[in-house]
């Protein structure tokens, strides 16, 4: 909440005035005064408690324009209270209680609001007594003594600017306790979101027209802001069938299904980056064993990298040094029924390569990756080590072009340096962050929070495209 001063001379209030609630993002909305009521009631749907019960919040939407349930405001705050309310027909409602900054003409104070649907109410808002104490002077048959605002203010590029940084709930979908799972905690903890750690196979899931939902451990899951998804290699088509069921709900998801999918299958992605005519080592790919040794001249000459299509972490990547090496092991990989590779080994790398983290369009990170003594793999699973890199414009834009070419938010692009340009290996949909963040220094959950915030913070939401007329400043 934003420092605030009470009016050093009291207000004068009519029985409806115009005010604005800075901390949930409401710039402009008419209330009615009335002193028979202790507490503030705020027009609230979609009324949702989140994070842990020590600190526990809520999240609600408003409708700050009566027959507009078409524009829609996000909010969330911390939960202060949770009190009986008796309405003015006499029923008893138990109500959460929150505080906020109430605004008028300049002058600021710290109010409480209860969170209650009004859509029977003429009025969005009702200003009770604790609100008014010792500020307001009160008029009873006057109205809009206090300058008066414009819903205009909810049709313009502005709204963006008045938004407030409102905590986010947010699931990382992952089966793993690891450093990249536990900074996701920790970073959107440390911003006051609340992260919820799903794992993925105990997702469950309602297909149906009207309310697809995802279950979890015999309950439906909550409205998430974001999802994070970590899915590992394993688990791919499972797991992006459950990312599938959180963008049918309309949840943002930091990397979709169709990327992750895509990098996943390293045939397709190859010819994904050969169709945005991205570098890469030559690369062919063959079914049939009668077809081994045009397989190998489509490549070049040995030495030549066998890669299984399924390979993960530098496993199942084989180095054939001779000719008669690499028809060995693809005549190997062959009598298991394996899909493989065969791509060009380039030399001038020397077992390095550089991992380019792109996060939202830009290159966060890099790193370059040199593999064990004896290795030509540089995987850090694997032994290799990794120290901070400046890479070149032209590396830059590769890895970005990479990135976009899966239409991933987030992507480990690895490259390798050959006298020919950049060429890259693979595309990560689900890259580490324990390595670049150590070797960098940088703080790179950081920078995917701040991707995501940016995503999920936006204007106030038009659900529908065509909208009834906006409505007059008075009524």
């Amino acid at each position: 909440m934003s420092d605030t001063v009470p009016p050093a001379e009291p207000l004068q209030f009519g029985w409806e005035e115009w005010i604005s609630l800075p901390d949930l993002g409401v710039p402009a909305l008419r209330a009615k005064v009335d002193t028979g009521a202790r507490t503030s009631a705020l027009h609230a749907f979609d009324i949702e408690t989140f994070g842990p019960s020590s600190k526990p919040k809520v999240r609600f939407t408003v409708h700050p324009i009566p027959g507009r349930d078409d524009l829609v405001i996000p909010c969330s705050a911390p939960i202060i209270d949770r009190r009986e309310v008796a309405s003015s027909n006499g029923e008893k409602e138990l109500r959460y209680v929150i505080e906020s900054t109430l605004s008028v003409n300049g002058d600021a104070w710290p109010i409480e609001i209860t969170l209650t649907n009004r859509s029977s109410m003429t009025s969005r808002m009702l200003l009770g007594r604790q609100a008014l104490k010792d500020h307001i002077s009160i008029q009873a048959t006057d109205r809009f003594l206090q300058p008066e605002l414009s819903y205009d203010v909810y049709h313009t590029t502005r709204m963006r600017e008045v938004q407030p940084n409102r905590a986010l709930r947010i699931a990382v979908l992952s089966r793993e306790d690891n450093y990249s799972t536990r900074r996701l905690v920790e970073e959107g903890e440390k911003r006051g979101h609340s992260v919820e750690v799903i794992n993925t196979t105990r997702c469950y899931m309602a297909i149906n027209a009207m309310a697809p939902e995802v279950h979890y451990d015999g309950k439906r899951l909550p409205r998430f802001d974001a999802i994070i998804p970590r899915i590992g290699a394993s688990i791919t088509p499972y797991g992006t069938a459950i990312i599938r069921q959180f963008e049918t709900i309309g949840t943002y998801c930091v990397n979709g299904s169709d990327g992750i999918s895509a990098s996943r299958d390293k045939l397709y992605a190859h010819q994904i980056m050969a169709r945005a005519k991205i570098g890469m080592p030559n690369t062919a790919f063959a079914a049939s064993p009668k077809d081994t040794g045009n397989l190998i001249g489509l490549v070049g000459t040995a030495p030549l990298i066998v890669k299984l299509l399924e390979s993960t972490q530098g496993k199942g990547v084989v180095l054939a040094e001779t000719k008669k090496a690499a028809e060995s092991v693809i005549d190997a990989f062959r009598g298991l029924k394996a899909n493989f590779l065969v791509q060009d080994f380039v030399k001038e790398a020397a077992g390095e390569d550089i991992r380019c983290l792109v996060i939202g369009g830009k290159v966060v990170a890099s790193m370059k990756r040199t593999g064990a003594d004896g290795d030509f793999r540089s995987n850090l699973h694997r032994g290799g080590s990794a120290k901070s890199v400046r890479i070149n414009k032209e590396e830059r834009e590769t890895a970005i072009r990479a990135a976009k070419a899966f239409n991933l938010n987030m992507a480990g692009v690895d490259l390798l340096r050959s006298e020919a340009g950049p060429k890259v290996l693979e595309v990560n949909s689900s890259p580490g962050f324990e390595g670049i963040e150590n070797s960098t220094g940088k703080n790179i959950v950081g920078k995917l929070y701040d991707q995501i915030e940016s995503r999920v913070r936006p204007a106030p939401v038009r659900r529908r495209k065509t909208a009834p007329a906006k409505a007059k400043s008075k009524q």
